[in-house]
């Protein structure tokens, strides 16, 4: 048996400023795919009224929760808006580096208290533990997974989310959809654009990559199977992940997929599970060759 063959990959994201450079590049050169990035959602910030009718203060809280450079950009934004100057002793917790790294975009980073964990927010949660006296603001969209509010409580951290900037769903019709034998997604609103622009479309001929527990719920809900899902303690980024997908030999490919069949089947009542006998059936992809 060989594995299907996958060429053309779409991922639910702009394009990076410089694709040499990117941990894309990898995919490119080691299994000769082509990429095609797309932006399936916009993302507005809430006005001021909106801000003020929530009747959160800024500067009630003493330390930040940050998930996403999204989150610093509205933050801020709001924050010069509203005339609020953020004091030297707020303190910035970070999922990543990376995100805490662009900081330093608004503030100069040396004279901050500025935490960040690894990758996921579970990580980060063991960091604030540490600072539970801090009262936390969370700045953050409407679609923002709730297992991050459930951790939050789960571990009594004292903190306010506060809806700073709305996810609206792109039109993507004018996407050869057929074309594609992957697609990458990172949002619940991005598989809510995939369905809202393609509703009556075969979606078991492509693979889908998922970054997320929230993305992957989002997908099963409209009844669509995660292939490749991330992050795993194994492939903590997406791109690692795909790359282990596409690196799999056709024995491991067959375990896989049947692995991710019984998952995805699991979970379902008696009836719903009769449905994905039918829906779940793969289209058969072109074979690749075995030296390919």
């Amino acid at each position: 048996m060989s594995k299907p063959m996958i060429k053309n990959i779409l991922v639910s994201q702009p394009a990076p400023l410089d694709i040499e450079k990117s941990q894309y590049k990898i995919l490119i050169d080691k299994h000769n795919v082509k990429l095609t990035f797309k932006k399936f959602f916009d993302v507005n910030g809430v006005t001021n009224k909106e801000f003020r009718a929530s009747k959160i203060n800024i500067l009630d809280h003493s330390a930040v929760i940050v998930t996403s450079k999204l989150a610093i950009d509205n933050y801020f934004k709001l924050s010069k808006e509203l005339r609020v100057v953020i004091p030297e002793s707020m303190k910035f917790f970070c999922v990543t580096e990376s995100i805490a790294n662009y900081l330093q975009n608004y503030i100069q980073y040396r004279k901050r208290k500025i935490f960040y964990g690894k990758l996921q927010f579970s990580e980060l949660i063991d960091t604030m533990l540490k600072h539970k006296e801090e009262n936390f603001l969370y700045p953050c969209s409407e679609d923002t997974s709730v297992e991050n509010f459930k951790l939050l409580d789960k571990n009594k951290i004292k903190y306010t989310k506060s809806v700073m900037y709305r996810s609206v769903p792109n039109d993507l019709t004018d996407l050869d959809i057929t074309k594609f034998d992957m697609i990458v997604m990172f949002s619940p609103i991005g598989v809510k654009s995939f369905v809202q622009s393609f509703p009556g479309y075969n979606h078991q001929k492509i693979d889908f990559a998922a970054f997320g527990i929230s993305t992957q719920a989002s997908l099963k809900d409209a009844k669509i199977k995660t292939i490749i899902p991330a992050p795993t303690p194994i492939t903590p980024s997406m791109i690692m992940a795909i790359d282990k997908y596409l690196s799999l030999t056709p024995e491991e490919m067959s375990e896989h997929e049947e692995k991710i069949d019984e998952e995805f089947n699991k979970k379902t009542d008696k009836k719903a599970s009769v449905t994905l006998k039918v829906t779940t059936k793969r289209t058969p992809k072109p074979k690749a060759n075995n030296n390919d």
